[in-house]
């Protein structure tokens, strides 16, 4: 059986994303076409490169496979053209995958309306503002939604598209094309572990910031919601409204946030044991640590460890 691959080139694609489905689905078991989506089938990409592709949107026409890589966030419009040819592919039963930023290609042909969908951790927000009727998912690496797939940004598309094989073909097919790639046919965690922690003080709350800051310094201490509302001399409740509104999520929230970045932090420059660093963050035990890295982040503290811990980092951080 061999499988009909069609690879959409977008205009002012990435060609990472672009490079992916090329590498994974070049091998045996699959036919791999390009597609242009612009009249005259040139389209532009960084550095000045231009790509061109043989094929139009006819080719989808035949495919049992189409994937939409990455495109040009600042002002992309995709072609009518495109979102049409999506349409009808989806219509007859293709399976459609986007990559990263492909998802809004996809939203735009309202094929996610309704849908769980993944996209880059730093497009999330602008995918719900755009297409409020998407289900955006920004923690997973990627969703398989039947017969539409998506994954989030730049490595994650190398997941989505080993997944994809492994479905075709099986484990035994993923992993050789993975040991071809000379990346791991399976990751563990999701795209969280990845994204920026929330900033200690968020810029909007002005009239609570000595506050946050204060509790800052003393994330290792039970801090409790009333100790922090003495501080700001106001009650509970009305603490808890002002905070609410301020920095839009409750004060216990907003600690463990805070309590999970510095661990995350210990974790990355320091050879702190998983006990020192849970008790220097503020979240008590090893096993209340790694109840919290599973629950915000689904991976380990070890396993967060061995992913971003900096070469080169002293074995002990001092005066925290």
């Amino acid at each position: 059986m061999v499988l009909r691959v069609v690879v959409t080139l977008l205009e002012e694609t990435s060609l990472f994303e672009l490079a992916v489905p090329c590498a994974v689905f070049a091998g045996e078991g699959y036919e791999l076409t390009l597609c242009a989506t612009a009249p005259g089938g040139a389209q532009r990409a960084p550095g000045g490169l231009r790509l061109e592709a043989e094929h139009g949107l006819e080719s989808l026409r035949e495919a049992d496979l189409i994937v939409v890589p990455a495109c040009m966030m600042e002002g992309y419009e995709p072609p009518a053209a495109l979102l049409d040819a999506l349409r009808e592919a989806h219509a007859r039963g293709t399976r459609i995958a986007s990559l990263c930023s492909g998802a809004f290609v996809l939203a735009a042909a309202g094929l996610l309306d309704g849908r769980p969908a993944a996209t880059h951790w730093m497009y999330a927000e602008e995918l719900r503002r755009r297409h409020p009727y998407v289900r955006v998912d920004d923690r997973s690496l990627y969703v398989d939604d039947g017969s539409i797939l998506t994954s989030a940004g730049t490595a994650a598309a190398i997941d989505l598209c080993l997944h994809i094989v492994r479905g075709d073909y099986g484990t035994a097919a993923a992993a050789e094309v993975g040991r071809r790639m000379v990346v791991a046919p399976h990751r563990e965690g999701d795209q969280t572990q990845y994204a920026l922690p929330p900033a200690p003080v968020p810029p909007q709350a002005e009239g609570l910031g000595p506050v946050l800051d204060w509790a800052l310094t003393r994330l290792h201490r039970p801090l409790t919601i009333a100790e922090l509302a003495s501080r700001a001399g106001m009650s509970t409740r009305t603490f808890g409204r002002r905070f609410a509104a301020e920095v839009g999520i409750t004060p216990l929230k907003w600690l463990n946030q805070q309590r999970l970045a510095r661990a995350r932090e210990l974790l990355e420059t320091t050879d702190l044991g998983v006990d020192t660093v849970a008790e220097r963050s503020g979240l008590g035990s090893a096993d209340s640590l790694r109840q919290h890295f599973h629950r915000a982040l689904a991976t380990t503290p070890a396993a967060y460890r061995r992913t971003f811990r900096a070469a080169g980092t002293p074995e002990r951080l001092s005066g925290s």
